[in-house]
C-alpha cells in the first residue's frame, strides 16, 4: 500500500440517482486521493458500479456534483470522461473482438501518417506501454484469440494509454489465477507512484485488505462507511457491507454422494492444442471443482460437455449410456445445464426482460398453441426471482439494468428451470458479492443434495475447498488429478497444476 496522499484528485458529492420504480443512489459521496487505491466494496445491488457509471458519463445523475483535481465536471459521455483523463475497465469487457489488440486500444483516435493511419506508430506505441507494464501480448493478435485474463490487460493497457488521472477497476481479478492476480497489483502500484488514483471494486475481501490505502462501503444505493483498510478485518467490512455479522463464508455441507451419475473416459478435443485424454466420474448428489491455471483447458472441457466444442475422441456416459451432445440443444435434452463465465457475451439477453432471460432455455414448456402461456412464464420468473433473491422493481426491467451479481442469479434460475441432472458451472461466483455468494453456495449444495451432479469450476481456492467434495486439477489440458477437498491443501492444488 502506498503513502497516503491529502489531495483528493476527486470528490463525488451527494450524488443522487433514479431508475423506474428504484432509486440506485441515494446522496452518495465519495472523495479519492490521488496516487492511492480507493476500494469501493458494497453487495450486488448496493449501487458501485451505477457511481462509477455516473462519473464515467454512461449515467446523467439526478442530484449532486462531481468535482476532478478541484473543478466541477459532468461528463455527457465516456469520450469526455477518457479525454479528461477518467478511464473505467469494467467487469464486462467491451472489446471488438474480431479486431487486433492495437485496434482496440486505439479505436477512434488512431495515430495518422496523413490521412492514412499509421500501423507502424501504432504497433510500436502499443508495445510501448506493453513493455512499461510487462504484459507479454502482441499487439497484432486478434482478441478473441486472447484468454479473460489477457483482454482485461489489454482494457488495462487502454486506461494507461489516456494517460489518466483516475482508472475505475470493476471486479479486475474475477477471472484472473493467483499469479496473474501478483501481475495486476504490481501495474497498480507502478501506476501509483505516478500518482495515479485507482477505483477498486472488488468482493475479494484479501485482496481489498492488501492493495487499498482506503475503503468505502456501500449498502442499498447508501453511502456507510469510508476506512482506512489498515484498520479493517474481513469481518469488519463484510458486517458493514450486510449489516449483519456473516460468520461463516461457506454454509455446513448437506449432500451425500450416491453412485456415479457421469463418467468421462478418455475425452479429446476436436482442437489440437485443447485437452487430451482426460478421465472422470461425477457421483450422483456430489459437487466436483475443476481447479486449474488460466489456459489449462478448464472451460473447454465443460464447454465439450455441453455440446459447444467438438470431441475427437472419447466418451461421454450419463446414468450407463453414451450420451454424444452433439449441439447445446442436444445436451438440454440429455440432462445438461451450462452456466458461462462470460456472462454479458454468452450469459444474457441485454436488453430483454428478465421474464424472457428467465424461460429462454426451456421455451418449449410455456408453449399454448401458436402462443406462449402468459400465467406459466409469469410463475416460473416469479420462482427464478424468489429463490434467487433477485433485486429487480419487475419481471418485465431488462437485465442488462441489474447489477452483475443479479443478471448471475437470473442465469442460474433460468437452467434450473429446465430441471437438469448435470448443472455445469464456469465460475458460477464471477463478480458477486458475499453475500449473494453464501446464497449461491447454499443453492449449490441443496441442489447436490437433491442428487444433482455438479461440476463447477472456480478461480478461487477457497471456493473450491469450501464448496466442493472432490477437485479434479487441470495442467495444460490433462488431468493431472483429482483430489479430497476435505483433506487436500492449496499447495497441492498448486504442484498438480503446474505439473505439465
Amino acid at each position: 500500500m502506498s503513502e497516503v496522499s491529502t489531495t483528493n484528485i476527486l470528490e463525488m458529492i451527494n450524488l443522487t440517482k433514479r431508475f423506474p420504480g428504484v432509486i440506485a443512489l441515494q446522496n452518495v459521496s465519495l472523495k479519492v486521493k490521488a496516487g492511492t487505491v480507493h476500494a469501493l466494496m458494497g453487495e450486488n445491488g448496493a449501487g458501485k458500479s451505477t457511481l462509477m457509471k455516473c462519473l464515467f458519463g454512461i449515467y446523467s445523475m439526478d442530484e449532486g456534483k462531481i468535482l476532478l483535481d478541484g473543478t466541477e465536471v459532468s461528463f455527457a459521455n465516456s469520450k469526455q470522461a477518457l479525454e479528461n483523463g477518467v478511464s473505467m475497465v469494467h467487469q464486462e469487457l467491451n472489446q471488438v473482438r474480431q479486431q487486433n489488440v492495437m485496434d482496440n486500444i486505439w479505436l477512434g483516435r488512431y495515430p495518422k501518417k496523413g490521412i492514412f493511419i499509421d500501423e507502424k506508430k501504432m504497433y510500436e506505441e502499443t508495445a510501448a506501454i506493453f513493455k512499461s507494464l510487462d504484459i507479454k501480448i502482441d499487439p497484432r493478435s486478434k482478441v478473441a484469440s486472447l484468454s479473460v485474463s489477457e483482454m482485461q490487460m489489454v482494457e488495462i493497457a487502454k486506461a494507461v494509454s489516456y494517460h489518466s488521472k483516475i482508472i475505475v477497476m470493476d471486479e479486475p481479478t474475477s477471472s484472473l489465477t493467483e499469479k496473474e492476480v501478483d501481475h495486476l497489483f504490481t501495474i497498480i502500484r507502478k501506476l501509483q507512484s505516478e500518482n495515479v488514483a485507482i477505483i477498486y471494486i472488488s468482493h475479494k475481501m484479501e485482496e481489498i485488505l492488501k492493495i487499498s490505502d482506503e475503503v468505502t462501503i456501500m449498502r442499498d444505493g447508501q453511502y456507510i462507511a469510508t476506512k482506512s483498510a489498515k484498520e479493517l478485518t474481513t469481518d469488519e467490512i463484510i458486517k458493514l457491507m450486510v449489516g449483519r455479522d456473516l460468520s461463516q463464508r461457506f454454509p455446513e455441507k448437506i449432500n451425500e454422494p450416491e453412485d456415479v451419475i457421469l463418467k468421462v473416459t478418455d475425452l479429446t478435443a476436436e482442437t489440437n492444442g485443447s485437452f487430451s485424454n482426460v478421465n472422470f466420474e461425477l457421483r450422483k448428489g456430489e459437487i466436483l471443482g475443476i481447479a486449474g491455471l488460466v489456459g489449462s483447458k478448464r472451460t473447454e472441457i465443460v464447454e465439450a460437455l455441453f455440446g459447444i466444442r467438438g470431441i475427437k475422441s472419447g466418451t461421454i456416459e450419463l446414468n450407463g449410456k453414451i450420451v454424444q451432445n452433439q449441439s447445446p440443444k442436444h445436451a438440454i435434452k440429455n440432462g445438461f445445464a451450462l452456466v458461462t463465465e462470460e456472462r454479458r457475451s454468452t450469459g444474457i439477453y441485454s436488453d430483454l426482460s428478465i421474464s424472457f432471460n428467465s424461460i429462454i432455455a426451456n421455451l418449449a414448456q410455456y408453449r399454448k398453441g401458436l402462443f406462449l402461456s402468459e400465467s406459466k412464464v409469469h410463475e416460473d420468473t416469479k420462482w427464478v426471482i424468489d429463490s434467487m433473491k433477485v433485486k429487480t422493481p419487475s419481471q418485465k426491467t431488462p437485465i442488462g439494468s441489474l447489477s452483475g451479481g443479479n443478471q448471475q442469479k437470473v442465469i442460474i434460475g433460468r437452467w434450473l428451470l429446465t430441471k437438469p441432472e448435470i448443472l455445469l458451472l464456469d465460475e458460477p461466483t464471477r463478480g458477486i458479492d458475499v453475500g449473494a455468494k453464501f446464497e449461491i453456495y447454499q443453492l449449490i449444495n441443496k441442489l447436490a443434495a437433491d442428487g444433482k451432479g455438479i461440476i463447477m469450476i472456480s478461480s478461487e481456492m477457497p471456493e473450491l475447498l469450501g464448496v466442493t467434495d472432490r477437485i479434479l486439477v487441470m495442467s495444460n489440458g490433462r488431468a493431472a488429478g483429482i483430489v479430497s477437498s476435505k483433506t487436500t491443501t492449496q499447495e497441492e492444488i498448486m504442484r498438480l497444476a503446474a505439473l505439465y
